[in-house]
């Protein structure tokens, strides 16, 4: 079944850019009443209590894609691959409290991840790591405007370009301008919409589809293979989402930026398990509107299964709804990496070259940033599914997960390890990652030794170089110095 745009093409631009505009001169007014230097532009350290980290890892995490890809998957993974995906999306934040308490302790005054790679492991360590931080973030901001701009075309016939130059110039407007005080502000504004805008969906959804019983009896009839629990492709789905979305979201810098951001260790955990249980329950919700389309009209584009499922029954003020909910889940999203790469911009740039002045380093973070929007809105305009690239991402980050984090906690581990162990679990991920337009039936098995290799490889290298000098992880702190003293 074909989706008819219910707007105009003038009216959904009118709405589109009122509602982003609306968006981006709150983070704009916001920034103007605070005069922050460079350390506070990008990590504004210990400014948010638990209730405000909350928010703003709700809002962060909870993108334009959660009204695509949690339906689309479980219309081939059914039940298990939907748990799966809601487990996934939990476990980087809850994940995130260990590894962010570890990181206060030794460097209290960090900003970003890179900048503890450098220190512990050295330049070819660091080089990878932040090869693969920028690639997944590029891509997960390309996936979010592209989600956003395919969003629009159902409610809209606005041209992809369109739209991602919209949602792009706006979300730059303040995140550039405000840093990461403007993101975090902007996003409690944006989380105190969606929830409620999602929650009214999942109430229309809940309408249409008749509840659960009616459901589930269909699917038994049509699709029984997605209620089975221990169906293999179910399950190896579930799998895959889980260790691919864990071992990717702690690589983000937006999250390490947040832990830095909290006021202190106990705010930080408590944002980051209100912030992680709390997306779980939205992702499943999502996720079960795939079954609900399998058991009606599977016949239809699996790719916009919800909106298959409930457009047709929507009023024309939900339809309208649509696009502030879109911008609110895309913009929190955008703005975390345009504020997450704009942080290791400074704090790397600074650190190889600690002459340059902070004032220099704020714009440097800016314009770069601004130059890499343009790349993103080219790949965004153009629709394309970006599951592969960011599937592979996700494989990059795997690989690296171990090697990188295992230094936290162990002295005798060094830089020639990791990055031994980043190495081997790339080519063994590799070995196994389909290609282009292959069948995806490998996928885990890629995951899983682009994730385990590492561990064996380290394991290994620990018995037989026995000799070497343990690193002194108190030496950590005094390797980071605040930005803003030159």
């Amino acid at each position: 079944m074909q989706i008819h745009p219910p707007l105009s093409l003038q009216s959904g631009l009118i709405w589109l850019v009122l509602f982003a505009a609306a968006f981006a001169l709150a983070g704009v007014f916001y920034a103007r009443r605070q005069r922050d230097d460079l350390e506070t532009f990008i990590v504004a350290r210990g400014s948010q209590g638990s209730i405000a980290t909350t928010a703003t890892l709700m809002a962060s995490a909870l993108g334009a894609w959660i009204l695509f890809s949690p339906p689309q998957a479980a219309t081939w993974g059914g039940i298990a691959a939907v748990v799966g995906y809601a487990l996934g999306s939990m476990s980087p934040r809850l994940a995130m409290i260990p590894l962010g308490q570890r990181m206060r302790e030794l460097i209290p005054r960090g900003h970003s991840l890179t900048e503890f790679v450098m220190a512990r492991y050295g330049k070819l360590t660091y080089g990878l790591t932040l090869l693969i931080m920028l690639f997944y973030m590029f891509i997960a901001m390309t996936a979010e405007i592209t989600a956003m701009a395919l969003l629009i075309t159902l409610v809209a016939p606005v041209p992809l370009w369109v739209t991602a130059a919209i949602v792009m110039g706006f979300t730059l407007m303040y995140t550039a301008y405000g840093g990461l005080r403007a993101s975090i502000f902007t996003d409690k504004v944006q989380i105190v919409l969606i929830v409620p805008l999602l929650l009214t969906l999942m109430a229309v959804g809940w309408w249409v589809t008749g509840g659960v019983a009616p459901v589930v009896e269909r699917l038994q009839h049509t699709a029984p293979q997605l209620l089975d629990w221990s169906s293999v492709t179910g399950v190896k789905a579930g799998l895959t989402f889980f260790v691919a979305i864990l071992l990717t979201e702690i690589f983000h810098q937006g999250n390490w930026q947040r832990v830095y951001a909290a006021r202190n260790t106990r705010d930080m955990r408590r944002g980051f398990l209100l912030g992680g249980v709390l997306v779980g329950p939205f992702i499943l919700a999502m996720g079960l509107f795939g079954l609900a389309f399998m058991a009606y009209t599977p016949e239809g584009d699996s790719s916009v299964a919800l909106f298959n499922l409930i457009m047709p029954s929507l009023p024309v003020w939900l339809v309208i709804a649509l696009i502030p909910l879109g911008l609110a889940l895309v913009m929190s999203s955008a703005d975390t990496v345009i504020s997450a790469v704009s942080s290791i911009v400074a704090v790397d740039v600074g650190r190889l070259y600690p002459q340059v002045p902070t004032a220099t380093l704020m714009r440097l973070a800016r314009w770069l940033i601004v130059l890499l929007a343009i790349p993103v809105m080219v790949v965004a305009a153009q629709g394309y599914s970006v599951l592969y690239l960011f599937l592979l991402a996700d494989l990059l980050c795997a690989a690296a997960a171990f090697p990188v984090f295992f230094g936290l906690y162990s002295t005798r581990h060094d830089g020639f390890d990791a990055a031994l162990a980043v190495v081997s679990g790339l080519a063994a991920g590799l070995w196994m990652f389909p290609m282009p337009g292959a069948p995806m039936t490998t996928l885990l098995e890629a995951f899983l030794l682009a994730a385990l290799v590492p561990v064996a490889v380290v394991a290994l290298l620990q018995l037989v170089r026995r000799n070497r000098t343990p690193f002194v992880l108190a030496s950590l702190a005094s390797s980071v110095r605040r930005l803003d003293t030159k």
